[in-house]
């Protein structure tokens, strides 16, 4: 380079005219940071999804536009559930589910990980301190008598450290980042779905105590029903044909109570394993007031828009981090089309006696960079290329994938909502009606205006219509809670924590 170019380097030699390694460990150092990187630049995917959610509600539009703080994922769990039995049972959830600790061990490993590649971006700088000493026998000596030699030395250096001259390493550092902060977002998606299968669960017991209920007070009048229709029968009142008639209604009852009954017990089971930790009775729910109750004054759960959606809902900025990682990929493969340069350089000390190790004269250097320039590689090297962006694709693919998911699980949530209520409605209105034929029929009947057939299909149908309206009535609050969930409620927890029993095993 001329005198006059401002980027000609200036550097010191030895005697030997060779240029010190200080001086060449910097401006390999001053390279690096210069370096360039391949790493394509990250655009997010358009969302192929509608702008607006079918069936959303007005009031819901009126209330996003107005604020962004009504949206689900900022309501607490706390704040969203009102019985305060479910939030003891999902507090022991957090504290006890063997899913959500595995998510939180893959977050320690995914940021180990992260820690051991972005070390790379660094030299490692070690010391290391020798002795050796041997003897030569009189017959192979130059000098012809035996000797001993000492060697002592003491050094520090740094190993085969690489210039990251075209962002091969950095672009590995971008892609355990991202793999860490996927795992973040994952375990944060644990904890949503955890809390919304405690609150499911607890409303399955709840509504099987209520089934349950209902079937044991069907048993106890059909008991009595058919006590009286075997004295009339006795007497010559009642045929042979109505008593076996009120006998089915009875075995029927009987057979309800006992399935419940297993039911019940399986439902508990689940609930244990899903809290993972023995639950104590009183935080089991007694039947469906406690259902009913359990979500407070929240029917009217604010949707937002799937713009905020795609900003909140942990998954999709899982995917999003998972489609960066592969993106980061695609630059490391670039960068293996590129000379990688490696250093190796130590400094220290060596002499022949212990005592001389750090006198003056004792210094001693190496310095081995080494540059390895691929030439034919078989085409592995383009392959590998493919595969990240192959890669990217699969992610991309993925991503919009879970946007779509996302999108139909809040729209069907929100479908539904719009629907069980009139649901629940007509349901009351069908089990008042029924309610109304079975004392008719049984009014007739008891007059001889009718047989005892029609009270059997009246008092049928007004127990199908019972326990009907038990299940819409459940389905309207677990639609609730899955549309919380499917929003991306249920991280925050907003309320200072109660005393619960914590149980660690």
């Amino acid at each position: 380079m001329s005198a006059e170019n401002p980027m000609r380097f200036r550097y010191d030699s030895d005697e030997n005219g060779a240029m010190k390694p200080l001086k060449l460990l910097t401006l390999a150092l001053a390279a690096a940071l210069g370096a360039c990187s391949l790493m394509p630049a990250y655009q997010r995917p358009a969302a192929p999804v509608p702008a607006s959610y079918p069936l959303a509600r007005d009031a819901d539009a009126a209330a996003d536009s107005a604020t962004s703080a009504a949206i689900a994922p900022d309501i607490g769990w706390r704040d969203f559930l009102a019985d305060e039995r479910l939030k003891k049972l999902v507090s022991l959830a957090l504290n006890n589910n063997r899913d959500l600790r595995v998510a939180v061990l893959d977050i320690e490993q995914s940021r180990a990980q992260y820690r051991i590649q972005d070390a790379a971006t660094l030299p490692t700088v070690d010391a290391s301190g020798s002795g050796n000493a041997s003897r030569s026998p009189a017959d192979v000596s130059t000098t012809g008598q035996a000797g001993i030699t000492r060697q002592y030395s003491a050094t520090l250096g740094l190993s085969a450290y690489e210039l990251d001259l075209f962002g091969r390493v950095r672009s590995l550092s971008a892609e355990a980042l991202q793999q860490f902060l996927a795992s973040e977002e994952a375990r944060r998606s644990t904890q949503i779905s955890l809390v919304a299968e405690v609150a499911n669960d607890y409303l399955t017991l709840a509504t099987d105590q209520e089934r349950l209920k209902l079937a044991q007070r069907t048993l106890q009048s059909q008991s009595d029903s058919y006590a009286l229709t075997m004295r009339k029968a006795e007497l010559g009142v009642a045929s042979d044909l109505a008593l076996r008639q009120a006998q089915t209604t009875v075995e029927s009852a009987r057979s309800d109570v006992a399935g419940y009954t297993s039911q019940i017990a399986q439902d508990r089971n689940a609930l244990t394993l899903l809290v993972g930790a023995p639950i104590p009775d009183a935080l089991m729910p007694t039947g469906l007031d406690d259902a009913l109750g359990a979500l407070g004054s929240r029917i009217d759960l604010p949707a937002g828009l799937p713009s905020t959606l795609l900003q909140r809902r942990p998954d999709v900025l899982q995917a999003e981090h998972q489609l960066e990682a592969a993106n980061a990929d695609i630059g490391a493969a670039r960068a293996a089309f590129y000379p990688r340069i490696t250093l190796t350089a130590d400094a220290g000390t060596a002499s022949s006696a212990l005592s001389g190790l750090f006198k003056g004269g004792s210094g001693s250097w190496t310095f081995a960079p080494q540059i390895n320039l691929p030439i034919f590689d078989g085409g592995s090297n383009r392959a590998n290329l493919d595969v990240a962006r192959i890669d990217r694709d699969i992610q991309v693919a993925q991503y919009e994938k879970t946007i779509q998911t996302a999108f139909r699980e809040v729209a069907d949530s929100l479908a539904l909502r719009n629907a069980l209520q009139g649901q629940v409605d007509a349901q009351t209105a069908l089990v008042e009606a029924w309610t109304q034929s079975y004392r008719l029929s049984e009014a007739r009947f008891e007059r001889g205006a009718d047989s005892y057939l029609e009270v059997l299909d009246a008092e049928r149908s007004l127990y199908t219509a019972q326990q009907n309206l038990i299940g819409t009535q459940r389905s309207r609050i677990s639609n609730l809670v899955t549309l919380y969930k499917a929003l991306g409620g249920g991280w925050l927890e907003h309320r200072e924590v109660p005393d619960i029993v914590r149980v660690e095993n």
